[in-house]
C-alpha cells in the first residue's frame, strides 16, 4: 500500500490543470486587444505622464474597457438564458 507522501505527488499532478484556470482568472482578453494604455496615451511621447490630457484618456480607456467587458459579459449570459430556454435549438 502507498503511503500518503506518495499520493501527495499524484495528486498536485491531477490538481495543476484545475489551478492553471484560477491564473488565467482576472485577465481580460479585452484589456489585451486594446493594447497598453500608457504607450496610447502618451501619443508617442507627445503628452506628459500625469498631464490633464494623459489623465482623461487613462479615463476614457478605462470606461471603454468596462463597457466592452460589460457587453461581453451580457452577451454570455444572454447566450446561456437562451439555451436554457430553447434546449432543442442547439
Amino acid at each position: 500500500m502507498r503511503s500518503i507522501s506518495a499520493r501527495a505527488p499524484l495528486a498536485l499532478l491531477l490538481a495543476l490543470p484545475l489551478l492553471a484556470g484560477c491564473l488565467e482568472r482576472g485577465r481580460s482578453p479585452i484589456a489585451e486587444s486594446m493594447g497598453d494604455d500608457d504607450q496610447y496615451c502618451q501619443g508617442g511621447g507627445k503628452v506628459a505622464v500625469g498631464s490633464p490630457e494623459y489623465v482623461a484618456c487613462r479615463k476614457d480607456r478605462d470606461v471603454q474597457r468596462q463597457n466592452a467587458e460589460a457587453r461581453t459579459d451580457r452577451r454570455q449570459r444572454d447566450l446561456g438564458e437562451y439555451m436554457m430556454n430553447n434546449p432543442d435549438r442547439h
